[in-house]
C-alpha cells in the first residue's frame, strides 16, 4: 500500500504538484489569518496559539493540498458518488486551531467558561481527526488511481 502511494506521487505530473501547492499555501493562510496564527490587524485572540497549533494547520494545508490535487487529471472515472473525509478534515482544522473564546459558534454553544472548560482540552482531538480523516481520504484516492477495472455486469 505504501509502495503504490510512493510510486504514484512519484509520476505525479508537475501541474498537480503545482496545484498541491498552490492549494496547500491558499489553505495555510485562509486559516491562519482568522484565527491569528499569522499575525493581522483584522483579527485577534484572546488565549495565546498552541505549541502544536501551527504544525497542526501545516499537515493540514499540506493533505488538503495533496488532496485536491489528485483531482487534478484525475485517471479515477467519476461515479457522482465523493468521499466528504476530506472536506470534514478541512473544516475541523479550523476549529482545532482557532482561539477556544473567539470562535462565537463555540461561544453560543457553551460560553465563556464553557469553551474553556470543554472545547479547549477537545481541540488537540479535533487537530488529530482532521489530519486522521485528510490522510485517509488522500489514501483511498491514491490508491484508486491505478486499481484495476472491474468490468460491469450485464
Amino acid at each position: 500500500m505504501i509502495s503504490t502511494l510512493g510510486h504514484n506521487l512519484r509520476v505525479w505530473p508537475p501541474r498537480r504538484w503545482w496545484v498541491a501547492a498552490g492549494v496547500a499555501a491558499l489553505v495555510y493562510v485562509v486559516v491562519a489569518i482568522p484565527t491569528d496564527l499569522i499575525p493581522n490587524p483584522y483579527f485577534g485572540r484572546e488565549i495565546p496559539p498552541t505549541w502544536w497549533s501551527h504544525a497542526a494547520l501545516a499537515a493540514t494545508a499540506l493533505l488538503t493540498g495533496l488532496l485536491v490535487a489528485t483531482y487534478v487529471a484525475s485517471p479515477i472515472t467519476r461515479t457522482g458518488a465523493t468521499n466528504k473525509s476530506g472536506l470534514l478534515g478541512s473544516v475541523l482544522a479550523f476549529f482545532a486551531v482557532g482561539c477556544p473564546v473567539c470562535n462565537k459558534l463555540v461561544l453560543l454553544a457553551l460560553g465563556t467558561t464553557g469553551a474553556m472548560k470543554f472545547f479547549e482540552p477537545v481541540q488537540p482531538l479535533l487537530a488529530l481527526l482532521s489530519v486522521g480523516l485528510l490522510g485517509w481520504a488522500l489514501l483511498r484516492r491514491i490508491s484508486q488511481e491505478n486499481a484495476c477495472k472491474v468490468p460491469a455486469a450485464r
